[in-house]
């Protein structure tokens, strides 16, 4: 029988952990390496709903994108979100794992399966760690398009109806940058490389008119949207590699944001 040890070995493999950056907290936060697991659930975020539901659900493990706990905690006790989930989490003795921007960063991550999804030609890091690995990817369209066509595109890729846009429609792109999640700080090496256009789950205000000021298209999804898809494909990932489980991308995290 597969073991948390097992799987979070097999994820270390897809996302090694010296990818994540320094402020991260990656790896098995949560839970025995040596317990057994027969369900497993992945998920962006672990939230009061998904948490519930890996409980319900009876999961043996979550592999979650963003970690839990994030930062340091000093007391565990229920006077707060992250103390109650751990809480009932470990009550329920559902292990936690996260490989965050490590797995972000990776060869077959997030940023590379959003590339592709784009249908990004020779898709390379923005920012490289080691071959193939590295922080946002940039590549070139086979077929100029506009912004309006590549945010078409886009929100056909991650099955949505709406983003936020900064550029007229008509604008011709070639080359584009993606960093998923919050990831505005990527803009001026997208700059660098000649970027027409840049796809980043969220960021703040002046950097929409940084990008604006140097003629860049900025196509902004949402965090959720930027990241969920992979969680979900990691989800068929690790059915394939762990046949005798049983895998489900969670059913019940949302969007907090409303896109109207």
């Amino acid at each position: 029988m597969s073991t948390v040890a097992d799987i979070t070995a097999f994820v270390q493999e897809l996302a090694p952990f010296h990818l994540a950056e320094e402020w991260d907290n990656v790896g098995l936060l949560v839970g025995r390496r040596e317990q057994p697991v027969k369900r497993l659930m992945t998920c962006l975020t672990v939230t009061p709903a998904s948490a519930a539901e890996a409980i319900r659900e009876r999961a043996d493990l979550i592999v979650t994108h963003h970690p839990l706990p994030f930062v340091a905690t000093k007391r565990l006790t229920d006077e707060t979100t992250v103390g109650r989930l751990l809480l009932d989490l470990i009550a329920a003795r559902v292990a936690v794992f996260s490989a965050h921007t490590a797995f972000d960063s990776a060869g077959e991550g997030i940023n590379q399966r959003l590339a592709e999804g784009l249908g990004l030609a020779d898709a390379q890091p923005l920012i490289p760690h080691v071959e193939g690995h590295g922080s946002g990817r940039f590549g070139r369209l086979p077929t100029p398009l506009t912004l309006g066509e590549l945010s078409a595109r886009l929100k056909t890729f991650l099955g949505i109806e709406h983003l936020q846009m900064v550029g007229q429609d008509a604008r011709r792109v070639n080359t584009v940058a993606v960093a998923c999640g919050a990831a505005g700080e990527f803009l001026e090496a997208a700059n660098r490389q000649g970027c027409e256009a840049m796809v980043v789950g969220e960021t703040r205000f002046h950097t929409c008119l940084e990008a604006e000021a140097l003629g860049m298209g900025l196509l902004l999804p949402g965090h959720f949207a930027s990241e969920r898809f992979a969680m979900e494909t990691l989800a068929e990932v690790l059915a394939g590699q762990f046949p005798e489980l049983s895998v489900w991308a969670s059913r019940a995290e949302r969007d907090p944001i409303e896109w109207r």
